[in-house]
């Protein structure tokens, strides 16, 4: 399989956390670890299919760690890695970007 290359690490970090969802995700991991239905309700609006599709590709990148309890009823935890976690802290800036300028973003057209 072929190395990746990126232009710069703005493009390295998208390669990563590209899409709507993960960054939805990671920032709702942060509070700590989540089980599949608290992660679901969380993200508002995000199906079970992508839930589970971007959850994936999150664990194979290493932005968040799967705990699989053996017990009955089965249990299973998400949490983030610390690769993830770094990746949260820099993406906090631009929350807080999106944040102080909902009002015209709303209004885009």
């Amino acid at each position: 399989m072929p190395q990746r290359t990126y232009t710069c690490g703005l493009d390295a970090a998208i390669a990563v956390m590209g899409g709507k969802w993960k960054g939805l995700i990671l920032f709702s991991l942060g509070e700590g670890p989540l089980r599949f239905g608290e992660l679901k309700r969380a993200v508002a609006g995000i199906s079970e299919r992508i839930l589970i599709l971007q959850l994936r590709e999150m664990e194979t990148s290493g932005l968040i760690h799967r705990e699989v309890y053996h017990q009955v009823p089965p249990k299973v935890e998400y949490s983030l890695t610390d690769f993830g976690a770094s990746l949260n802290t820099a993406l906090a800036p631009l929350g807080e970007w999106g944040e102080e300028h909902m009002d015209r973003i709303v209004a885009l057209p």
